[in-house]
């Protein structure tokens, strides 16, 4: 890690696939550290799913040394079932952050996808390829992983700017 950098770990939660993004902020400047996916498998019980999510998240964060972490909010959407299984991914990625004693930011979609593409509907495609502007030394395989990066990045910026405020 560079000397006055702060790594910052972006999750974006799912029960199939739960992104991580990793990056280091020095001032406005943002560095790539890694990402990826972490996948469930599906014929697994939802408990074992959770659990399984709650123990890459974990050893992620004792690899890696993430300082500060952020999580997408859950969107609620037509399906009613898929909201709650969402959520409850979302919970095992926060208990695995709070177990690990890393503050935690939560960040609406509209606002990730707002701060790091300029428009707060943007598609998929888009994040991810601002998120490969913004980070050009990344290579986000998956759309999870390019959104868990594009969580990470808006931290940054916010994070900034409540530190400018509060100054």
């Amino acid at each position: 890690m560079n000397i006055g950098a702060i790594r910052i770990l972006g999750v974006d939660p799912g029960l199939r696939n739960t992104g991580w993004g990793l990056i280091e902020v020095a001032g406005a400047r943002l560095s790539y550290v890694g990402c990826g996916s972490i996948h469930t498998d599906a014929a697994a019980s939802l408990a074992e799913r959770l659990a399984a999510i709650q123990r890459a998240l974990s050893e992620l964060i004792d690899n890696e040394r993430p300082v500060e972490a952020a999580v997408e909010e859950t969107f609620v959407n037509r399906d009613p079932q898929s909201t709650l299984k969402l959520g409850q991914a979302r919970g095992a990625a926060l208990a695995a952050l709070a177990l690990k004693d890393l503050p935690v930011a939560e960040y609406a979609a509209n606002l990730i996808k707002k701060t790091v593409v300029g428009v707060g509907h943007a598609e998929k495609r888009q994040v991810a390829a601002m998120v490969a502007i913004l980070l050009p030394a990344s290579r986000a395989r998956s759309p999870d992983a390019a959104d868990a990066l594009a969580v990470a990045i808006c931290h940054a910026q916010h994070r900034a700017a409540r530190a400018r405020g509060a100054a």
